[in-house]
């Protein structure tokens, strides 16, 4: 089935969509008519996967991008601009997380390094990113924000306190947000995906272990990365223009919320 051409006209900045689950995102906003900055830490990747999208026909371009670094940032968000003229969606998907790895330990067993690498990335690269792309969306008065949080915000996830901080701190961004940028007809959601098998490649064990899931989903199975495309694309989307503030959970019933 043919895929609504509701973005026609738009440009979508992806963050950490050269890999895995943004890969998905940037590929489903090309197949909705939106020109899409490929906004990654591994530049290669990201060239290659605008090379990708160009060759299927849409219009694209790869940026390398440390969303932890303002100045990194500000040169992803001029890039951007000058390569389409502006930005109307922005998805801030970029987080440590599995390409971008992270421990597993009790919580007084974390190095102080890695707490703070994780809010750099994943709570300040948001903010980061957000700042770079918001003035020339006020400019134009109009603008989608996504922020990618995580069902682990609502599940007992021992051993991985800072990536559940993180994330739980991406909602409260994205309501203060929302509430600051609804004047300049600006919406800022969320979506929150459940454990994915987003890995390229994934080896039996890592199947084996997203699989472990599903026994807690109301919708018994493996969540992939196009389980959670939909949810971005309408949050993209004229459909969502009355909505903002919002999180919407993406994990097969695991949680209700």
């Amino acid at each position: 089935m043919p895929i609504a051409d509701r973005l026609a006209g738009r440009v979508a900045l992806v963050t950490g969509s050269a890999h895995g689950i943004g890969k998905a995102y940037a590929q489903r906003l090309a197949q909705e008519g939106a020109s899409i900055v490929v906004a990654d830490l591994d530049g290669t990747a990201a060239t290659a996967v605008a090379a990708e999208l160009a060759g299927a026909g849409f219009k694209a371009v790869g940026v390398e991008v440390d969303v932890s670094d303002p100045a990194s940032t500000e040169a992803m968000g001029r890039r951007a601009v000058e390569s389409f003229g502006k930005v109307d969606i922005l998805i801030n998907n970029a987080a440590m997380f599995s390409r971008v790895p992270m421990s597993r330990v009790p919580f007084e067993q974390l190095e102080v390094g890695e707490w703070d690498r994780m809010m750099a990335v994943n709570l300040r690269g948001i903010w980061l990113v957000c700042r770079a792309v918001v003035p020339q969306m006020r400019a134009n008065k109009y603008g989608k924000i996504v922020n990618i949080s995580s069902s682990t915000v609502w599940e007992r996830t021992p051993t991985r306190i800072h990536y559940v901080t993180s994330k739980a701190g991406v909602i409260g961004f994205t309501r203060t947000l929302a509430a600051e940028l609804g004047p300049d007809n600006i919406t800022v959601n969320c979506v929150a995906p459940g454990s994915t098998l987003s890995e390229e490649n994934p080896s039996e064990q890592t199947v084996q272990f997203r699989s472990l899931a599903a026994k807690n989903r109301t919708l018994p199975r493996l969540q992939k990365p196009e389980d959670l495309v939909g949810a971005i694309a309408f949050f993209a989307s004229p459909d969502s223009d009355f909505i903002t503030g919002q999180t919407l959970v993406v994990d097969g019933g695991s949680v209700y919320h």
